[in-house]
């Protein structure tokens, strides 16, 4: 796995942003769905719960976007 940088309009940004961004989108659409079934009331601690799951879903991302080189 190799990332480089993206170029946006001469600005080189870290590969790993729009991952985090990604992320975030697909976490406030499961936390949409989350919430209202009362699925995060289970867990100890809600917001630790959330935020591994964050940390899941970035995990997946980065290896899947590895894999196919995406960032080559």
């Amino acid at each position: 796995m190799s990332y480089t940088e993206v170029d946006v309009f001469g600005v080189l940004i870290s590969p790993l942003f729009p991952m985090l961004i990604l992320t975030f989108a697909l976490l406030e659409l499961l936390r949409w769905a989350f919430i209202p079934r009362g699925w995060t009331r289970w867990p100890w601690h809600p917001a630790l719960f959330i935020f591994s799951i964050y940390l899941i879903i970035l995990s997946l991302i980065v290896l899947a976007l590895g894999r196919w080189n995406a960032y080559v």
